[in-house]
């Protein structure tokens, strides 16, 4: 009996006629998952902080089906994720919050805020909300499995910017605590109102990016370098959680990662989540702390803009 093959970017469904974006899309997971996706017919937006470095990254992309174009956006900066909303007209399949930071030494937003939980959490959380009205499928935020880091599974509601107890892994940890929470209550208030707008999330496994490359320790440097070339899967191969969860017919709240040996690489699946990634009322009081923080709230679907 022939074993069945892997679910792979070969395999996704027609995307002719839809719209995508995605977060920091000029490297990484970022480019494979707009190359896929425009290979597969899709329009896809590279949502990048840095449009030279996004149009570079758009030429890479070649012989698709569909069309890829660059806008600037700055998870870091709420003025700047305002003004890409702002600018926003038409339906919006696929939102695809892919950009991150990663164990980086402190630091802060421009708006003040712990820049991992910021960019990672915040400036996602921010865009989210205000492109929602024009979302017609579904949302898919990239989180990770330092969700699970012993001794930063929980969100510290007391100490949001880790001030006087900042730690680069432990920021890291939380914001991708963050991703999976805000996915739990998004996708709960999406089902109060009725929509059939879906909220998921995905993670890479150990995916080779230059994410590892800006880690505060040398040391922890040194290790994933040898890492990316001993246990790491590549990025396309990394992406393929995330195209799973955007374009197959998951319920909401899924979470999708490898299926191999500790969820590190392999094809893409459910996989299963921390408590704490589960706990709907730490989700709630996450939401209103980020609804306090940005100042953006959930938008009153009923009254939505797609097609005006």
């Amino acid at each position: 009996m022939a074993t069945k093959q892997k679910w792979n970017a070969s395999d996704l469904v027609d995307q002719s006629g839809r719209t995508a974006v995605v977060t920091g899309a000029n490297s990484g997971l970022g480019i494979a998952t707009v190359d896929a996706l425009a290979h597969a017919g899709a329009h896809v937006v590279l949502a990048v902080r840095d449009p030279q470095r996004g149009e570079a990254a758009a030429r890479t992309v070649r012989g698709a089906r569909g069309s890829v174009e660059v806008r600037r956006l700055d998870l870091a900066d709420l003025a700047s994720v305002r003004e890409f909303a702002d600018s926003w007209q038409g339906p919006l399949d696929l939102l695809i919050n892919n950009a991150g930071v990663m164990n980086i030494p402190e630091a802060s937003t421009k708006d003040g805020f712990e820049m991992q939980f910021g960019t990672n959490h915040l400036g996602h959380f921010a865009l989210t909300n205000l492109l929602l009205p024009y979302v017609t499928d579904r949302v898919v935020t990239v989180s990770s499995g330092a969700h699970r880091i012993p001794g930063s599974t929980h969100i510290r509601f007391h100490n949001l910017n880790l001030t006087g107890e900042y730690s680069p892994t432990a920021a890291y940890s939380q914001s991708k605590l963050a991703n999976l929470l805000f996915t739990l209550e998004l996708q709960s208030r999406l089902a109060a109102e009725g929509s059939s707008v879906r909220a998921l999330a995905a993670h890479p496994g150990w995916a080779a990016t230059n994410l590892q490359g800006h880690d505060a320790s040398l040391a922890r440097r040194a290790l994933m370098a040898v890492g990316n070339r001993l246990i790491a899967q590549d990025n396309r191969a990394g992406a393929l959680p995330t195209l799973y969860a955007a374009t197959e017919d998951l319920p909401g709240a899924s979470y999708v990662g490898p299926d191999g040996f500790g969820e590190m690489r392999g094809g893409p699946a459910l996989v299963g989540r921390s408590a704490a990634a589960s706990d709907a009322e730490s989700a709630v009081r996450l939401w209103a702390a980020s609804e306090r923080l940005t100042g953006v709230t959930f938008p009153q679907l009923f009254s939505r803009v797609v097609g005006v």
